[in-house]
């Protein structure tokens, strides 16, 4: 279980994060393609990103817009498994 980050612990790691936000417990980015089917071919790299660090985001996707909040459900709030996720999701983000 890792250490659950403080607020101003998370304002400061999500300032480099573009697009972040904290909501509730979690941190949550949208994101939106030209049509359903760039949002879907995004969703897909995401998935195989999640399953290679076994750390997977809640993904809404509503026609072009895709909607990810991540957490560490076992520890109960943002921890930096979050934030190295975060991470890696916008380096896949189109520019």
């Amino acid at each position: 279980m890792s250490t659950v980050l403080s607020d101003a612990e998370i304002q400061q790691v999500l300032q480099p994060l573009v697009g972040w936000k904290k909501n509730g417990l979690a941190i949550e980015r949208v994101f939106q393609f030209a049509n359903f089917v760039q949002a879907m071919e995004f969703v897909n790299h995401i998935a195989e990103a999640a399953e290679a660090v076994n750390h997977h985001p809640d993904i809404l996707i509503n026609y072009n817009q895709v909607t990810l909040t991540l957490v560490s459900h076992d520890s109960g709030g943002v921890t930096q498994r979050d934030i190295k996720m975060a991470g890696r999701i916008n380096q896949l983000a189109p520019a």
